[in-house]
């Protein structure tokens, strides 16, 4: 972890607890992964990627909107948290690589399958098969979790935080050995049933008071 990434993820920490009421139910298993690993996540606000990052001891990579960069001050603090520019319309190879190149590596990487911050809060009925790809070359299992209360403290189209509490919900890793092993599956059905189960573990996951 760098120096700079320190500082983030230290004032991240610090903006959650005074400002969301910031919890994270089912941490510890975001604290046992040892290996690489991606973490799914639902995206409801700018928040999203900071609020995952604090719940692990180590650095995590996550995308970001390659437009962000085009800014020489926000370029020069997002390359030094570990964000990976992306093309959502069209993400190239190279971003790809890098992305798998880390999981084999033993990092992790924070991955939100719908491609975009929600409206409402409400996430969609498909995500988009990149992760699924992502999932197939790496050959990590993927952490599934989701945000309540994000949408309401940092909305998308608003520039003013409010206080208003905010959870992490994590489930329990998810395996694709099978799918990966199942020969008779094409190319881009298996990308897409792994990006299926992938939203299916978000969206299953609940509060703990509405289950």
């Amino acid at each position: 972890m760098n120096f700079w990434y320190w500082i983030g993820q230290t004032l991240s920490r610090m903006i959650a607890k005074v400002f969301c009421s910031y919890r994270i139910v089912n941490r510890e298993a975001m604290t046992s992964a040892k290996d690489g690993l991606i973490v799914a996540s639902n995206h409801v606000s700018f928040l999203d990627p900071p609020l995952v990052g604090i719940g692990f001891h180590q650095a995590v990579y996550y995308f970001a909107r390659k437009t962000l960069f085009d800014h020489p001050l926000a370029n020069w603090i997002l390359t030094r948290v570990n964000a990976l520019p992306v093309d959502q319309e069209k993400p190239e190879l190279s971003v790809l690589r890098k992305t798998i190149n880390l999981l084999k590596k033993g990092e992790k990487v924070v991955l939100f399958p719908e491609g975009e911050r929600s409206w409402d809060g409400n996430m969609k009925e498909e995500g988009e098969p990149g992760i699924g790809m992502i999932v197939a070359k790496s050959k990590v299992p993927v952490l599934p979790v989701r945000f309540f209360g994000a949408e309401k403290a940092l909305p998308r189209g608003s520039k003013i935080l409010r206080c208003h509490p905010v959870t992490l919900v994590v489930g329990e890793p998810l395996d694709f050995s099978d799918t990966l092993a199942d020969k008779s599956l094409g190319t881009k059905e298996r990308y897409q049933l792994i990006t299926d189960r992938i939203m299916e573990g978000i969206r299953a996951l609940r509060l703990p008071e509405e289950s």
